[in-house]
C-alpha cells in the first residue's frame, strides 16, 4: 500500500450463518478458501446461493484424508 499505510482486507468473511435463510443470489461467503461450494452453492472464491432457502453446513473426508466444510442451501417447503 502506498505511503506506508496497510491494513488488512475487510470483507473476506462468512456471510451467513446456519440455518439463516437466503435469497437466490446472495452471497454465503466471500474470499475464504476453506469453504466449499456444496449443494445449491456455486462459485469458487466468493461462493453464492442459486436458489432460496436455508443454508447448511456439513464436513466431509476427502480421499487424501483432509476434512473439508461445505456450505449447502436447501430448500424449503
Amino acid at each position: 500500500m502506498t505511503g506506508g499505510k496497510s491494513t488488512p482486507k475487510k470483507d473476506k468473511a462468512l456471510k451467513v450463518s446456519a440455518g439463516q435463510l437466503v435469497k437466490a443470489g446472495q452471497i454465503l461467503v466471500r474470499g475464504i478458501d476453506t469453504y466449499k461450494a456444496g449443494k445449491n452453492v456455486k462459485g469458487t472464491g466468493t461462493l453464492y446461493a442459486l436458489i432460496d432457502g436455508k443454508v447448511v453446513f456439513s464436513r466431509k473426508k476427502t480421499p487424501s484424508g483432509a476434512i473439508r466444510t461445505f456450505v449447502n442451501v436447501i430448500a424449503n417447503k
